[in-house]
């Protein structure tokens, strides 16, 4: 199976996934009919589950089938108990097919993911050489380290606040076939203290030769990403940039505008902003053959927030 990109709703998370890497959702244990096909299993025992209860769940699906694409949801007490990621590596032998992989799936009803407690996630990296989708959401205790990964064509970050460590750690990671990279930044008010120099790994693209889609989204400091990307390095080989979701302002148009030409991107997202009309009219000016997601101003808004914060 080749993976796609996935599409995943990117603010008000307060649906699960009916779809996850082209494949759709079936929950495990099954309630109805056996499943026809290919699908992506989710494994959500609850807030109240006893820990042991995901590695069961885990076990009896790699028994049923072979497990191309994963879902996991709340193992139990998830904003107290970290992620089940020894689980998952013990269960790795067993899901040697493993492709896409979705960690901590829940809607902000199950857990506000602010509140999600993760834990050292690089083991994921290490034991699933296979995959080519990793999504993760929260940041509470998210530990990285740089990683090499050569298969990995799409890594997301989803999170209210995402730590530096993790930024600078995705910077000075390897991943050759990595094409889409996405980075919820977030506000300080929940752990996001990354600055646009913590961006420089991924900014100069040494470690990323085959990215298309960067994202450095829901981003408190968007003014100062922008100006970080006006002379990035790794900006002329995108096809997609994506500054939505966050609090991108006159100052970061004007250094997009000031920088190096972007004429060579397809699309450029700047969604939930606080940019002004005589901005984004010189914005569009510039860049007649890129299309432009200029909707959702909070320019009138007397309180501006994120998109994604709690």
């Amino acid at each position: 199976m080749s993976v796609g990109v996935a599409s995943v709703p990117t603010v008000t998370i307060n649906e699960n996934l009916s779809t996850f890497a082209g494949l759709p959702v079936r929950a495990w244990p099954l309630d109805g009919e056996p499943v026809e096909g290919p699908a992506a299993w989710r494994i959500s025992p609850g807030l109240e589950a006893a820990r042991g209860e995901f590695a069961l769940r885990l076990e009896e699906l790699a028994d049923y089938t072979t497990v191309e694409a994963l879902v996991v949801g709340d193992w139990g007490d998830c904003y107290e108990n970290p992620a089940p990621i020894g689980e998952l590596v013990a269960a790795a032998p067993r899901m040697p097919g493993l492709r896409a992989l979705f960690l901590a799936e829940m809607t902000f009803e199950e857990c506000e993911i602010s509140w999600i407690r993760l834990g050292d996630v690089a083991p994921l990296f290490e034991v699933f050489g296979a995959l080519e989708v990793l999504r993760i959401r929260g940041s509470e205790a998210l530990r990285l380290g740089p990683v090499r990964h050569e298969t990995l064509r799409e890594l997301t970050f989803e999170s209210g606040g995402l730590p530096r460590e993790v930024v600078r750690d995705v910077g000075a990671s390897d991943f050759p076939a990595l094409r889409h990279l996405e980075l919820w930044l977030g506000t300080p008010d929940y752990g996001g203290d990354a600055t646009a120099e913590d961006l420089a790994g991924i900014l100069s693209g040494e470690r990323l030769p085959a990215l298309r889609h960067l994202g450095l989204r829901n981003a408190e400091i968007a003014d100062e990403v922008a100006a970080a990307l006006a002379h990035a390095p790794v900006v002329p080989r995108l096809a997609t940039l994506d500054l939505s979701l966050g609090l991108l302002g006159d100052a970061g148009v004007r250094a997009l505008l000031a920088g190096q030409d972007l004429s060579g991107l397809e699309r450029l997202d700047l969604h939930h902003h606080v940019v002004s009309e005589e901005a984004l009219g010189a914005l569009a000016a510039a860049l007649p053959g890129v299309v432009l997601d200029t909707g959702d101003s909070q320019l009138g808004e007397r309180y501006r927030y994120v998109a994604v914060g709690e």
